[in-house]
């Protein structure tokens, strides 16, 4: 039986994930981490989370530490946000336990920062912007797509929910740079079009972020060339895709002693 420790765990995704766990055999949630001071601390987080009582009781970040020591967890999931996620990871990884990480929006000073004492510590660690598997398949095709259709004009679309606060998405950005890894020719990023910007260079692959409502996640990458555009398209309907792929991570990184891996390895992609 995997231990395992979920940060964010009144959140949309962490309330998922939790919730899956507890329907997968072979996983068991052994602790319930949220925010500072939050209200509802000590109270059991099944029955917050509409699942029932399942004795785990909530706690918060400020006491990470003497939770994971007294848990036992032996891996921890944090989809929270880029600040609190490097604390944690560096926080968990000093005690060995592997982490699933899908938080997105970190600085590279950040990422280096945790991905240094991951691997200082010696753990285990999937890093991904999506979990999804459909969205790995769409990365998985973008390759091909960017090494056949590499003189094409490039151009990336995401679409989120209101409350997202980064943009562009983690995952427009991972389009953005796998295509450029694929590319035969030079490339910059840029962000949205305003004012008299001329017209479009063959270099630039440009990245437009949408927001409203309740989208859960959708991207498109299109090819276009004269007479003719292919387009890729990915849509989210529910987080279960992604909480049912961080669910695939967790039994992928406990199995590991150390390392920094992604969503190929997990899928077997690579």
């Amino acid at each position: 039986m995997v231990k395992v420790a979920v940060t964010g765990a009144l959140g949309r995704m962490g309330s998922g994930i939790i919730k899956t766990i507890t329907e997968t055999d072979g996983l068991d949630v052994v602790a319930a981490i949220d925010i500072p001071n939050h209200p509802k601390k000590g109270q059991d987080v099944g029955e917050l989370t509409g699942l029932g009582k399942i004795g785990v009781a909530l706690s918060t970040s400020d006491e990470l530490e003497v939770v994971l020591k007294e848990s036992g967890a032996e891996v921890l999931v944090d989809f929270t946000a880029a600040a609190p996620c490097v604390q944690t990871a560096k926080t968990a990884s000093k005690l060995g336990v592997n982490l699933v990480i899908g938080t997105t929006g970190f600085t590279p000073e950040q990422r280096a920062e945790m991905e240094d004492a991951i691997s200082k510590n010696k753990v285990a660690a999937t890093i991904s912007q999506n979990y999804a598997v459909g969205v790995n398949i769409f990365f998985k095709t973008l390759e091909l797509l960017a090494q056949k259709l590499g003189d094409y004009d490039i151009e990336i679309l995401e679409m989120h929910h209101k409350f997202k606060k980064d943009a562009p998405s983690g995952t427009a950005l991972r389009a953005a740079e796998i295509i450029q890894n694929n590319l035969n020719r030079d490339s910059n990023v840029i962000y949205g079009r305003e004012g008299m910007t001329g017209e479009r260079t063959k270099e630039e692959i440009c990245i437009h972020a949408l927001r409203g409502g309740d989208i859960v996640g959708d991207h498109s990458v299109i090819f276009t060339t004269e007479g003719e555009r292919l387009e890729l398209s990915h849509r989210v309907t529910s987080r279960q895709s992604l909480v049912s792929g961080a669910v695939l991570a967790i039994k992928f990184v406990a199995q590991k002693k150390e390392g920094i891996y992604n969503t190929f390895d997990v899928l077997d992609l690579n």
